[in-house]
């Protein structure tokens, strides 16, 4: 059960997924309720609180792996900020809460079902993360890993916006349900494209870790790089292109 993919996914949601986000959690709200006796706590110190939590966490657990062997340090610095990002939908929730001068009880409300959803982004995260090991059509679930991880990395950034005051960045402005529409499948068509991209570099960066920088620039390694490169960059040049392009219709939308 354990090695099967159903498996992997039940271990995550109702072990590993509610184990670490709540370590976290606690780990948060144990200072902070302590120091929010003296001080009036903003939003966004309890909000970066949260990340300074989640990536001191994220240290301790690449620790644990590079003792062991079981990943090597460039796996680890690209998992590294992705604990933050679980991390951000109840540290922000939170943050409104604790840090208001008039505690919002709606927030309250709100921080058990955001806990949870950061829960359900852990555990999918590692699901799709462990899908390449499987026999197709699975294995296909991850090229959706990065996609999604640039997605989380978008939502810390606007919830980060948010607790600094600072208006969101809009990307979905058409005044028409069609035009809206065609603006959501931009969105989702670069965020696959652009996902991907970094996922090829990826790929691209736990093949060649093992060779020295002069074994780089052999012919056979050289032209094993440069295509690849080239076509994720080109896919990342598309995603960066849709993307200027939606913040440079709405901001004709609002002025």
């Amino acid at each position: 059960m354990n090695k099967s993919l159903p498996g992997i996914a039940l271990r995550q949601l109702v072990e590993i997924g509610p184990i670490e986000e709540g370590c976290k959690l606690a780990a948060v709200v144990a200072p902070t309720c302590y120091f929010q006796r003296r001080y009036q706590l903003r939003p966004g110190s309890v909000f970066l609180f949260t990340i300074a939590v989640a990536l001191g966490f994220t240290a301790q657990e690449n620790w644990i792996y590079l003792y062991n062997g079981t990943a090597s340090i460039f796996e680890r610095a690209i998992a590294t900020p992705v604990h933050a990002m679980f991390s951000a939908p109840w540290g922000y929730a939170l943050g409104i809460f604790l840090g208001s001068y008039i505690r919002l009880s709606r927030y309250k409300k709100v921080i058990p079902s955001a806990w949870l959803n950061s829960v359900i982004c852990h555990a999918l995260v590692n699901i799709l993360s462990s899908a390449w090991r499987y026999p197709a059509p699975l294995n296909f679930l991850s090229y959706a890993l990065f996609p999604f991880l640039l997605w989380m990395f978008w939502r810390l950034k606007q919830l980060l916006r948010k607790v600094q005051s600072k208006p969101p960045i809009t990307l979905i402005s058409g005044y028409t349900p069609k035009l809206r529409n065609w603006q959501r499948g931009l969105v989702l068509f670069a965020l696959m494209i652009g996902g991907n991209a970094i996922f090829g570099l990826f790929l691209m960066g736990r093949i060649i870790s093992p060779l020295s920088p002069s074994q780089l620039f052999y012919p056979d390694v050289f032209w094993f790089i440069f295509p690849r490169f080239l076509v994720s960059l080109i896919f990342g040049l598309i995603a960066w292109l849709i993307y200027r392009y939606l913040r440079r219709s709405a901001r004709r939308q609002y002025f």
